[in-house]
């Protein structure tokens, strides 16, 4: 079941047989999606905007309730099983897959929730390490299954919070809050304008000759999540030095780009080109939603590219094998924008093509990449998505919805 482009019946009804001949009965499913930021990267926690799509790749989590205190976990990715200890799950983050469960099921119990021991089988289409948000859809679908068989309910956004503080406290990565967002909040045929600030979000309608096209450099580099925390640091460092001038600002979202320019002798040259790029981007989020909404792709394309600009040179996050894949996009005949997508240092990068394009752009990637890195890049082709839910395994059993969280049937 390796293959992502299995239809959903199918991935679906292999994992629930499984499950079945793992447990002995059969599960409830439930699934999430990973996401692309079609624009707005590192901004979200800096309080700023950003515009992600999710996206039709899912992590799939089939769960029945045990009579004890255990999570038994089996992950088909990695080929492994462990059990966990609902008496002790805390404790800091062990570099392993299961710091999702673990922290997950960790953040639920210490909001008050009474566990109950589940079986767990995932199943993951989203490609790992890819900046395409297997973490954050990991968690989400874990928190739905875990709340089923304890037989309790949240509210969609404290499940998202709640999934944000298990990746904080029990990953060791501190990621905004974006991801968790639009994998549980997700909008078929939409993107979602989001400010991280307020949590207010629009949904803007993707037009229907568009096709979101996901590359991914099969590149991850192993200093990525290092360098991720240390982006942050750089951001708070540059906050810090800034409200000595300016008391009301409380992230780089309050920062405007006459404010920076006023005070840059007083910052590290790093921090600057750090918190540069912050207070540019989301400016560039404002402006590409206004394209969207208009149904200005050029100028939505052109601000992709001036993003990737800024990732590559001020913000040092982008790779290589990153900028080659954009390169070649930007010579391919009906893209609109190309650009990285994700935390950056290898992963993926997100395209805007027009539908009639994407054949031949697949084939001119393809060959352009191996020629110019000897490898060839993975090609997903993706639709704008609904957020998590559980999904029907039959149509007589109704729809099988967690409140608040989209039906993913």
């Amino acid at each position: 079941m390796s293959n992502p482009l299995l239809s959903f019946e199918s991935i679906a009804d292999t994992l629930s047989e499984r499950f079945q001949h793992l447990h002995g009965t059969r599960p409830k499913i439930f699934r999430a999606p990973g996401r692309a930021n079609l624009i707005g990267e590192h901004t979200d926690y800096n309080d700023g905007y950003v515009l992600p799509v999710a996206i039709d790749l899912y992590t799939w989590v089939a769960a029945s309730k045990r009579h004890d205190h255990i999570l038994h976990v089996h992950s088909d990715h990695f080929g492994e099983t462990i059990e966990l200890s609902l008496d002790a799950l805390t404790g800091s983050p062990r570099k392993h897959w299961s710091d999702y469960i673990r922290g997950v099921a960790a953040v639920l119990a210490d909001g008050g929730q009474k566990l109950s021991g589940t079986n767990l089988v995932i199943y993951g289409q989203v490609p790992l390490g890819a900046g395409l948000s297997s973490s954050a859809s990991l968690e989400v679908s874990t928190a739905l299954a875990v709340m089923w068989t304890s037989n309790f309910e949240l509210p969609p956004l404290a499940v998202v919070t709640a999934c944000q503080r298990a990746e904080h406290e029990y990953v060791g990565t501190r990621c905004g809050i974006m991801d968790q967002f639009v994998s549980t909040f997700g909008r078929l045929r939409h993107a979602l304008m989001l400010d991280c600030r307020s949590l207010e979000s629009k949904p803007l309608p993707i037009p229907s000759d568009v096709r979101i096209v996901i590359l991914n450099t099969m590149v991850r580099h192993e200093l990525a999540a290092g360098e991720y925390n240390r982006r942050r640091a750089d951001c708070e460092t540059g906050v810090s030095t800034l409200r000595r001038h300016l008391p009301s600002v409380l992230a780089l979202r309050d920062v405007t780009s006459a404010d920076l320019e006023l005070y840059k002798s007083e910052l590290p040259d790093q921090v600057y080109r750090r918190c540069r790029h912050v207070i540019s981007e989301n400016q560039r989020v404002l402006a590409a939603a206004q394209a969207l909404q208009a149904g200005d792709l050029g100028r939505f394309g052109y601000l992709m590219y001036e993003s990737h600009r800024s990732l590559r040179c001020d913000y040092q996050v982008s790779s290589r094998e990153l900028d080659s894949l954009v390169e070649l996009a930007s010579a391919c005949p009906g893209v609109y924008g190309a650009r990285m997508t994700g935390g950056g240092f290898g992963g993926c990068t997100v395209n805007l093509i027009h539908a009639d394009a994407v054949e031949r752009f697949q084939s001119q990637i393809t060959d352009g990449y191996k020629r110019v890195t000897g490898m060839i890049p993975a090609v997903y082709v993706c639709s704008a998505a609904d957020g998590a839910g559980a999904w029907k395994m039959v149509v007589r059993d109704g729809p099988a919805k967690v409140p608040g969280a989209s039906d993913a049937g």
